[in-house]
C-alpha cells in the first residue's frame, strides 16, 4: 500500500497560519452562537433554501468586494476550498472548474447556475468549448455564490458529482447605479518574451424597483491582452539560426523553445436585462436576456534570429482571429407561500448566434496578413432546458418532513464544421475539412423528503431517474468521407441518502452517500480524432460515468467562527478521460471508458473573526486526495501501465488561506494564498516534468488587496496577484505579478 506523501513545503506558510489562530480557535467560547444565528447575518444559501443534503461553501457580494482582485465572476471562486477555476488570463473564455476529485480538463463533472440559469455548457468536457459561460454573469451584479459538493441532492443530475455552484444576482429594492472602472498590468517575462501586458474593464449597473415591478441593467466592456498561451518547440533548432531556448517536454525529452505563440487580444462587451414581477406576495415571474460578443486576435512571436539578424520562422507558428456572439435568456415563475406548497417553473435557452475561428496554416511572416487556413465555425451550438419543482410541507414549515420533488429536460447542439479557405483573413468558406456535430437529450424526474426524526436527527430521501440519448451524430474528414453515427440511449436511477445529527447547538455530524450517473457529452462523443496526421472517426458508443460518493462531513460553530473536517469518497466505473489507445490501423489519444478509479481524502476548512485583535478575520481550507486508477483494460502500451497510477489532474494537496484586516468600516486590507500541488495529464503518469511547456506544475501564489470607502458614493481598491511573482505551468504558462487598480462610483 501506497503511503500518502509528507506535506509540502510550500504549504508551512499556510500551516504556521492555521497554528497561529488555533489556540483562541480552540478555546472558543462555548455560548457561541449556533448555525441559525450565523446565517442570519446574510441571505439564505442554496443549500439552506433547497434543502440541500450537501457540505457547502459561500461567498458574499462584500466578501468579494473587500479580499478578491475579481475582473470576472470566476474570479469569485478562488479561495473557496478544493475549487480551482484555471483562468490563463483576463478575458480568457476557456476557464473550467476543478473541484475535490475533478480536474481542470472535466467541464461537464460540475455544474454552474446563476438564478437557475445552466451557465455550464454540457456539449463537451474539456478545458475548451465545454467551458462554462462564465461571462454571463457581471461580478457587480453577484448578491452571492454557494458550492455545494458532491452528488447527493436528488434535484441536480449527474455531472453535479464533482460540485454545483449556485450564483445568486440581485434585484433593487430602489433606485440605484453604480459605474466601475478596473485595469491591470501584468509584467512577464519567460524565454525570449519579455513585456507588459494590460488590460481594461469598464462597467455600468442601473437598475429600480417601483411597487411590483422591478428592473436591472448592466453592461460591462472588456479590452485585454494576454501574455503566451503556448509555445513553438522542436527537437532541434533551425540549422543557421540563434535564439533558440534548450529545455526539456514534459515527458523529459530534451526540445527547443523557438518562440511563443497566441499572444492574444480580446475585446468583449457584456450586457444583461432582468425583469421581475410580483403578481401577488406568493407569486412572481422573472425573465432574464444576456447578450455578449468577442472580437479576439492572436500573434506569435518568434525567438530565432539569422546571421543578418533577421526573424526566422518554421511551420510551428500561425495566426487567429476570434468572432463570437451569444444570447441567453431564462423566464421563471415562483410561488413564495412558505405554507404547505411552493412550486418554481424554469425554462432557459441558450444560443451561440456566431462563433468563427480563423487560422493562418501558411508560413510565417507572410501569413500574418492572409493566405491560406482554415475557418473553424461554431454557430448554431447551443441548449435548452425546463425544470419544474415543487415542495410539500404536510406539517408546515420546520415539520416533520419537507417533501421536494420535480422533473427536468435539457437538449444540447453541438455544430462544428471547419472548411479550408484560400485567405484565413477574410475569404469565405472552402472545401470542408472536418466536420463533428451531434445532439443529446435528457429527461428526468426526481423526488427527495428531508425527515426531521427528532429535534437533533435529520435524514434525506432522494432518487432521480434519467432517460438519456444521443442522436443525429455525424462525423466527416476530407480523408474518410462522412458517418452518420448510431443513436445510442441510456437510462439508470440515482438514489442519494444523508443522516446528519447535531447534539447540540454547537455540533454537527453528517453522512451522505450518492450514486450519479454522468452522461457523455456530444463532444466526447462525437469528437475527430488524429491519427497519423489524418482525422478519423472516435468512439460513438461511450458509455455513461457511474459514480458512487460518500462523504462524513463534521463541523463545530465557534465563536465567531466555524471548523469543519470532511472525510469522503468517489469510485467511478466507466470513467471518461482522455488516453492513448488503438483506434483503426493506428494509435491516438482521444476519450474513452476507464474501468474504474477512486478518489478518497480529506478536507479541512476553517473561519474565524476577530483572531487576536477586533476586525482581523481568517479562513482557510486544507484538502488531501489519494486518486488513482484502479483497473483500466483499455490502455495501450507495451512499456508501461496505467493502473495504480494517479488519475490524470487531481492533485493530491491544495490549500488556502485568507487573512483580512478591517480596522473600521472603510478600510479593508487582505493577504491570501493558494497552492496546489503538481498534476499528471497522462494516464500512465509519464509526464514526469512538470515546470515546463504542457506539464502541471505545483505552485503557491500570494494575493494582496486594499480596499478603501472614501464616502458613501465612491470607493476604490488596489492589488497584487502573484506577489512573488511565482512562475508555473498548467499546461499554459500562467500570468506572472499582475497589478490592479479599481474605483467605483455608486449613486
Amino acid at each position: 500500500m501506497q503511503k500518502p506523501s509528507p506535506i509540502p513545503a510550500a504549504l508551512t506558510p499556510l500551516m504556521l497560519a492555521l497554528i497561529t489562530v488555533w489556540s483562541p480557535l480552540s478555546h472558543a467560547d462555548d455560548s457561541a452562537a449556533g448555525l441559525p444565528e450565523i446565517v442570519v447575518k446574510q441571505a439564505p444559501s442554496a443549500s439552506e433554501k433547497k434543502q440541500v443534503p450537501s457540505t457547502t461553501e459561500s461567498v458574499t457580494a462584500e466578501q468579494i468586494a473587500d479580499t478578491i482582485n475579481a475582473t470576472s465572476t470566476e474570479d469569485a471562486l478562488k479561495y473557496l476550498p478544493s475549487v480551482l477555476v484555471r483562468k490563463r488570463f483576463i478575458g480568457d473564455t476557456q476557464a473550467p472548474m476543478a473541484t475535490r476529485t475533478t480536474g481542470i480538463n472535466a467541464s461537464a463533472r460540475s455544474l454552474i447556475y446563476a438564478d437557475g440559469l445552466l451557465l455550464s455548457a454540457l456539449i463537451n468536457n474539456n478545458n475548451g468549448n465545454g467551458s462554462p459561460r462564465w461571462f454571463m454573469v457581471a461580478p457587480q451584479e453577484i448578491e452571492r455564490i454557494d458550492v455545494m459538493y458532491g452528488p447527493f441532492s436528488a434535484a441536480y443530475p449527474g455531472n453535479s458529482y464533482g460540485a454545483v455552484t449556485e450564483i445568486t444576482t440581485r434585484m433593487p429594492q430602489h433606485f440605484e447605479a453604480s459605474i466601475n472602472a478596473n485595469t491591470a498590468y501584468q509584467d512577464f517575462s519567460q524565454y525570449g518574451t519579455h513585456n507588459n501586458y494590460r488590460s481594461q474593464e469598464f462597467s455600468a449597473v442601473l437598475g429600480n424597483r417601483s411597487g411590483d415591478f422591478s428592473w436591472w441593467f448592466s453592461a460591462n466592456h472588456l479590452d485585454g491582452y494576454s501574455q503566451p498561451l503556448t509555445y513553438i518547440t522542436a527537437a532541434s533548432a533551425p540549422v543557421g539560426s540563434s535564439g533558440a531556448y534548450p529545455t526539456q517536454d514534459r515527458s523529459g525529452n530534451n526540445i527547443y523553445v523557438l518562440g511563443a505563440g497566441n499572444l492574444t487580444h480580446t475585446v468583449q462587451d457584456n450586457a444583461k436585462l432582468k425583469l421581475a414581477y410580483d403578481f401577488s406576495a406568493s407569486l412572481s415571474a422573472s425573465y432574464t436576456l444576456g447578450f455578449w460578443q468577442n472580437q479576439a486576435d492572436a500573434h506569435a512571436q518568434s525567438y530565432l534570429s539569422n546571421a543578418a539578424g533577421a526573424a526566422v520562422y518554421t511551420s510551428g507558428f500561425s495566426s487567429n482571429t476570434t468572432d463570437q456572439q451569444q444570447w441567453m435568456q431564462s423566464l421563471a415563475l415562483r410561488s413564495k407561500t412558505e405554507g404547505p406548497w411552493d412550486w418554481e417553473v424554469i425554462g432557459s435557452n441558450f444560443n451561440v448566434a456566431q462563433d468563427l475561428t480563423r487560422t493562418s496554416t501558411g508560413s510565417y511572416p507572410a501569413a500574418q496578413s492572409g493566405g491560406a487556413g482554415t475557418i473553424a465555425d461554431a454557430s448554431g451550438t447551443g441548449w435548452n432546458s425546463l425544470d419544474m419543482k415543487a415542495t410539500w410541507r404536510p406539517q408546515g414549515v420546520g415539520g416533520a418532513h419537507t417533501v421536494s420533488f420535480g422533473s427536468h429536460y435539457d437538449r444540447y447542439t453541438l455544430v462544428s464544421p471547419t472548411y479550408l479557405t484560400s485567405d484565413w483573413v477574410n475569404g469565405g468558406n472552402g472545401a470542408l475539412s472536418i466536420d463533428a456535430r451531434g445532439k443529446t437529450e435528457t429527461s428526468a424526474i426526481w423526488l427527495q423528503d428531508v425527515w426531521r426524526l427528532s429535534p437533533n436527527w435529520k435524514a434525506t430521501f432522494g432518487s432521480r431517474y434519467e432517460w438519456w440519448r444521443a442522436f443525429d451524430g455525424y462525423n466527416y474528414a476530407a480523408a474518410g468521407g462522412g458517418v452518420n453515427q448510431p443513436q445510442i440511449n441510456s437510462a439508470g436511477l440515482s438514489p442519494k441518502m444523508s443522516l446528519a445529527w447535531a447534539p447540540n447547538d454547537d455540533w454537527q455530524v453528517t453522512g451522505s452517500l450518492g450514486k450519479a450517473l454522468r452522461f457523455p457529452t456530444v463532444g466526447e462523443l462525437y469528437q475527430n480524432v488524429l491519427v497519423g496526421g489524418v482525422y478519423v472517426q472516435p468512439n460513438p458508443n461511450l458509455k455513461p460515468e457511474r459514480v458512487l460518493s460518500s462523504e462524513l462531513a463534521i463541523e463545530r460553530q465557534l465563536n465567531k467562527g466555524k471548523l469543519r473536517l470532511s472525510l469522503f469518497q468517489e469510485n467511478v466505473s466507466d470513467a471518461l478521460i482522455s488516453q492513448t489507445a488503438t483506434l483503426g490501423s493506428g494509435v491516438a489519444s482521444y476519450t474513452q471508458n476507464i474501468d474504474k478509479t477512486r478518489q478518497r481524502g480529506v478536507e479541512l476548512v476553517w473561519q474565524q473573526d476577530d483572531v487576536l485583535l477586533r476586525g482581523l478575520s481568517f479562513n482557510g481550507s486544507m484538502t488531501y486526495v489519494d486518486a488513482r486508477i484502479l483497473a483500466n483494460s483499455s490502455f495501450v502500451s507495451s512499456t508501461t501501465t496505467s493502473v495504480g497510477k494517479r488519475t490524470p489532474y487531481v492533485p493530491e494537496w491544495r490549500a488556502t488561506l485568507v487573512a483580512t484586516y478591517r480596522p473600521d468600516d472603510q478600510w479593508a486590507y487582505t493577504l491570501a494564498g493558494r497552492y496546489s500541488g503538481r498534476m499528471y495529464a497522462t494516464v500512465d503518469n509519464s509526464d514526469v516534468n512538470t515546470n515546463t511547456y504542457q506539464g502541471f506544475g505545483s505552485f503557491l501564489v500570494l494575493d494582496t488587496r486594499v480596499r478603501y470607502k472614501i464616502d458613501r458614493h465612491w470607493s476604490a481598491a488596489v492589488g497584487i496577484d502573484n506577489l512573488t511573482n511565482a512562475n508555473y505551468f498548467l499546461f499554459h504558462p500562467f500570468p506572472q505579478r499582475t497589478v490592479f487598480a479599481e474605483l467605483k462610483y455608486d449613486f
